[in-house]
Formats: C-alpha cells, sequence, structure tokens
C-alpha cells in the first residue's frame, strides 16, 4: 500500500450535483426528471428536492402530459425541484443566504424568482437545454439584476457513478 490518497474521489461540485441527480430519481415524471440540492456556504447540505406532484395530489391521477389543453398538461400544477428543494427546508430562513442551488436543469422564471426571494446567490447547472426560451431569459434576466451568481457545471470526461443498493 502506497499510503496515498484516492485520486478518483468525487469534487464538492460532483459530489452536490450527484445528490442532485439523485434526488430527481423520485420523480414520477415521465419526460423530465430533475432534482435539486441546496448548500451552505460550508459544504454542509440543507435541502434537497425533485419535480412532482403537490402534496396530497395523488401521483395516480396527476396529468403527466406535456401536450394538449393546459388543464390537461402537467404545467399548471407540478412542483419544480427548486421549489420543493427550497420549501422542504425546516431551519431557519437566514441560513438559506448567501448558499448554493445545484440543479440539473437551468430553473425557470419562477424558480429563479423563489431562489432570488430565498436568498441563495449562486445556481449551479448541468443544462440549459430551454436557453433561448422566453421564461430563460427572463431568468438570467433576474439572477443578473438580483446579483445571483449562475455557471454551468462543466464535467471532465462525463463521470458516471454506480451506487449498489
Amino acid at each position: 500500500m502506497s499510503g496515498e490518497k484516492r485520486k478518483d474521489y468525487l469534487s464538492w461540485d460532483e459530489y452536490f450535483m450527484a445528490i442532485a441527480k439523485l434526488s430527481s430519481k423520485r420523480s414520477k415524471d415521465p419526460s423530465t426528471q430533475v432534482g435539486a440540492c441546496i448548500v451552505s456556504s460550508d459544504n454542509r447540505i440543507l435541502s434537497i428536492g425533485y419535480n412532482g406532484a403537490p402534496n396530497g395530489f395523488n401521483d395516480d391521477d396527476f396529468p403527466w402530459n406535456r401536450d394538449g389543453e393546459n388543464l390537461d398538461t402537467k404545467y399548471p400544477y407540478v412542483c419544480h425541484a427548486e421549489m420543493n428543494a427550497i420549501l422542504n427546508y425546516r431551519g431557519s430562513k437566514k441560513d438559506l443566504e448567501d448558499a448554493k442551488i445545484y440543479v440539473d436543469l437551468f430553473p425557470c422564471n419562477e424558480c429563479a424568482k423563489i431562489i432570488i426571494q430565498s436568498g441563495i446567490k449562486e445556481v449551479v447547472y448541468l443544462s440549459d437545454k430551454y436557453a433561448n426560451s422566453e421564461n430563460n431569459i427572463a431568468s438570467r434576466k433576474l439572477f443578473d439584476k438580483c446579483k445571483v451568481k449562475y455557471h454551468k457545471l462543466e464535467i471532465e470526461n462525463n463521470k458516471e457513478i454506480k451506487i449498489e443498493l
């Protein structure tokens, strides 16, 4: 044994994003699964969340459709991962100030407002596949004006993490 530490361990960013991705596996949404992980400035996990039906709305009765009349789709009903992570937090709101949120999909404008109002100051994301949508343009405007930093997590050589239970 060489006595040297492992070299293939996860960075803090990779670790927290992996937790966000793992949380997304709880989502029942058949088309888009998103997870979020909120972390304090001293790298302590404060809360996690994923996109899904509101409490009390039976997943089997929930309209998971993407297309059709608005009221027959998921869009007016689903709670996004960022909202759930913020609302799941049971500590003092003060603890969210200056926190970071890791989310696999860049936040929509509604979540951007919730993130700003909660006091979170940094957003780390993996994908911005809706970058040109009006919602995401509004998100960036909101973040810029309210001094919330955001950046895509660049991971060298896409890491695959295998977990056996």
